[in-house]
């Protein structure tokens, strides 16, 4: 299966389970690895035959900006259950990760999903 990917998406949400996440907000990066044969658009050289990185793009911010989860597990399955939707689209990969307030030395916690439709 081929793949699209959009990396290194960058959102301002309220997730997390501490209270001072979800009153302060916190920056999330986002990434997505969409399944789905390519070999027609690859072809036709028509965005009619892929997926629009921009709407692709916006549905991720849509849910990143929105409502508030308490996991990053189910922000990621929100993620990807809208993206199955698209045309074309048979598998999403969706990594959602952030900084929380936690005491420590590291670069990110995360969650990452693979659904298929």
């Amino acid at each position: 299966m081929d793949r699209l990917l959009l990396e290194g998406m960058i959102f301002f949400g309220r997730h997390g389970a501490l209270a001072a996440e979800r009153d302060l907000g916190a920056r999330f990066t986002v990434d997505v690895e969409l399944g789905l044969d390519l070999r027609v658009a690859g072809q036709s050289d028509s965005p009619a035959d892929t997926v629009d990185y921009s709407m692709v793009y916006e549905t991720v911010r849509g849910v990143l900006e929105g409502k508030p989860h308490t996991l990053l597990e189910s922000v990621a399955e929100e993620v990807a259950t809208r993206l199955l939707a698209f045309d074309h689209v048979e598998r999403a990969t969706v990594r959602v990760l952030k900084r929380p307030p936690v005491t420590g030395e590291f670069h990110a916690f995360g969650a990452e999903v693979t659904r298929n439709r």
